[in-house]
């Protein structure tokens, strides 16, 4: 699933489009996780793109009355491609026509989603989303906060996308490995330091895979075609039965709520 460093990678592919006329929307398929209103198409003609922007994992393309929301759901990528190349992919549901390329929308197991919204801050998907980690707000004591009544394991709480967007499940491994965090500890164990760790840790982590591109676990890539290559610098995720970095342990794979948790027993207490 893309995740906050992949979708904010593909913003920044298509970023381009801003302050051009988006001339049309073309739904192909509008069963997508939910129906695509004709709004989308009837509301978006010869309009001014002025911001394209991300909040959690939802693309944002600001227009000059409307906001374009788009979420890349299990398996969506955007991809630009010039409008003289009218070739068409499999799983192409929708395109945004500019006057000399086009960003189109493919999603083989149709989990993403595109609205069109006034206020896209006040839908119904994003009002109630946690704050971003890469933002000051995100903090030690904010951390804290939250953790020290929760009975929640830290993976899962760095994951509850109610209390902090876009800490995915690599992130979440990751991150918790730099900090030396076991990530079966119950958050409200977690002491001030740790959470320290833990923010600094995530922080550096988001930043250094958007900086790669993302992550190519299976066929993500960016709206410009780019692969992400912070999988080549990963420490634990997917290294069950490897030896650790640090120590020359074995990676230890398990199960946190339903994903697959890979850690160090040695490095993380």
């Amino acid at each position: 699933m893309p995740e906050l460093p992949e979708v904010e990678t593909t913003v920044r592919a298509i970023n381009k489009f801003e302050s051009h006329i988006l001339e049309e929307v073309i739904i192909h398929n509008r069963n997508l996780r939910w129906k695509v209103e004709t709004k989308v198409q009837n509301l978006t003609k010869r309009k001014l793109v002025v911001k394209i922007t991300r909040r959690a994992k939802y693309i944002l393309i600001y227009l000059d009355d409307n906001c374009l929301m788009i979420h890349l759901g299990m398996s969506g990528k955007l991809r630009i491609q010039n409008n003289a190349d009218n070739y068409f992919k499999k799983h192409d549901h929708a395109e945004l026509i500019f006057k000399n390329e086009k960003i189109v929308f493919n999603d083989v197991r149709r989990f993403g989603s595109i609205h069109l919204s006034k206020n896209p801050q006040k839908h119904r998907l994003i009002k109630n989303l946690g704050i971003e980690p890469l933002s000051r707000s995100f903090n030690k004591s904010y951390l804290k906060n939250i953790s020290e009544n929760s009975n929640l394991c830290i993976k899962k709480l760095i994951m509850d996308q109610k209390y902090v967007v876009g800490v995915g499940n690599i992130y979440a491994s990751e991150s918790l490995f730099m900090a030396k965090i076991n990530p079966k500890r119950l958050s409200k164990d977690i002491s001030i330091n740790e959470c320290d760790e833990l923010v600094k840790s995530i922080k550096a982590i988001l930043k250094y895979a958007i900086k790669m591109g993302g992550t190519t676990i299976k066929d993500f890539y960016s709206a410009d075609g780019n692969k992400g290559y912070f999988s080549l610098k990963l420490n634990v995720y997917g290294r069950d039965s490897k030896a650790c970095n640090i120590c020359d342990e074995k990676i230890v794979k398990t199960v946190i709520g339903q994903r697959a948790t890979f850690l160090c027993n040695k490095c993380q207490s």
